[in-house]
């Protein structure tokens, strides 16, 4: 891996798998080409049953791995001494390196990732959210791939059109029938 920045940015919509109820961020941003990098939950697993697997950009634990963390002996102080990247980012927050003027300004943030818990397992994510941004970086610098993977994101979206969900909602939530044209 690389210790550069990311050579494109994709829409991001990130979460610990099971902790977003139903995320549709990304459904707006896919339908444009848009290959999505997130966790697999939510709008994300719909999205990738729609425009397949090798086109969308899925990182972190499954479902079934947040539960099995929770119920163990979750450590994210160890996540953070075991990564010197991660130990010198999450550092510079805690020592005020992006609030010069206010120096504690963002500690809370470090607290709650390394003291406190982690509730979201953000650290537990983080490896493999940075082995995927370098995959999206490696795809991205092949223009045909990455414009083949943009048109197959633009041709899977169409299910989530805004008509077909309205004309769901009138049928299934609203119990109406569609208005018939004039």
């Amino acid at each position: 891996m690389s210790d550069t920045a990311p050579v494109v940015d994709c829409p991001k919509k990130i979460s610990s798998a099971g902790t977003e109820p139903w995320g549709t961020g990304n459904k707006k941003l896919a339908p444009n080409g848009a290959p999505t990098i997130g966790p697999s939950n939510g709008a994300n697993v719909e999205i990738r049953e729609q425009v397949g697997a090798d086109n969308i950009f899925i990182f972190g634990n499954t479902i079934e791995q947040v539960a099995a963390i929770r119920a163990g002996a979750y450590r994210p102080r160890e996540i953070y001494e075991a990564d010197p990247r991660l130990k010198s980012t999450l550092d510079a927050i805690r020592d005020g390196l992006f609030s010069p003027q206010q120096p504690d300004r963002y500690r809370n943030i470090y607290d709650a990732l390394v003291n406190h818990g982690d509730h979201y397992l953000l650290l537990a994510d983080y490896a493999s959210y940075v082995a995927t941004q370098h995959e999206v970086d490696a795809v991205f610098r092949q223009p045909d791939e990455w414009s083949r993977r943009a048109l197959l994101n633009v041709a899977g979206m169409g299910v989530f059109s805004s008509d077909r969900t309205i004309l769901e909602y009138a049928r299934t939530i609203w119990n109406t029938p569609p208005a018939q044209p004039a």
